[in-house]
C-alpha cells in the first residue's frame, strides 16, 4: 500500500492535455475535463488516504483553494493571472515539511527537474494513471471481499436475517 503520507500535487492543465479523452472533453467543455480527472484521482484520497492537490491555472486576481468533498485533505487550487501552476506546485514542495513524501504528477520536465531537485518525487501522466488503475483495482477487490463476506453471514443465519 502507498504510504498515507504521500502528498500527490498535479498540474491540473497539464494532465488534461496529456490524457487523449480529457483532452478531447477539454476543448468541448473545460470544467468537465476538470471534474474527470477530480474524480479519477478521488481514489487516491480516498482508497490510497492520500493528501492531493490538484492546480489549474488560473484567471482571476487572487489564489483559489476549493475543498473537494468534504475533506480538508483534498484540494483543487486555481492560481491568480500571471502565475502557472508550475509556480504553487514548486512553492508547495519547498514549504513542505517532508518533500520526500510530495509526489508531482506533470508532462513538464522542466518541472520535473525542479521539483526532484528539491527532494520530491515525479510521475508523468501516464503513470498517474497507472497508479489510479492500481488503487481502482484494489479497491475494487476489498469491495468484493466485503460483500462476499457479508454474503456469507447472510447466508450462514448472521445479523441481517
Amino acid at each position: 500500500m502507498p504510504d498515507p503520507q504521500t502528498h500527490l500535487l498535479v498540474d491540473g492543465s497539464n494532465v488534461v492535455q496529456a490524457w487523449a479523452d480529457t483532452r478531447v472533453l477539454a476543448r468541448r467543455d473545460r470544467e468537465a475535463a476538470k471534474a474527470l480527472l477530480l474524480r479519477r484521482v478521488a481514489v487516491l484520497h480516498d482508497f490510497s488516504a492520500w493528501r492531493v492537490t490538484v492546480v489549474f491555472d488560473g484567471r482571476g486576481d487572487d489564489l483559489r483553494i476549493e475543498a473537494v468533498g468534504d475533506s480538508e485533505g483534498f484540494s483543487c487550487v486555481h492560481t491568480p493571472a500571471g502565475v502557472t501552476a508550475d509556480d504553487v506546485i514548486e512553492q508547495l514542495v519547498g514549504r513542505a515539511a517532508a518533500p520526500g513524501c510530495c509526489l508531482v504528477a506533470t508532462a513538464d520536465q522542466a518541472e520535473r527537474v525542479t521539483v526532484e531537485a528539491a527532494g520530491a518525487a515525479w510521475c508523468d501522466p501516464e503513470g498517474l494513471a497507472r497508479r489510479i488503475d492500481t488503487a481502482d483495482t484494489r479497491q475494487a477487490r476489498q469491495v468484493a471481499r466485503g460483500n462476499a463476506e457479508a454474503e456469507r453471514g447472510w447466508r450462514g443465519g448472521g445479523a441481517g436475517r
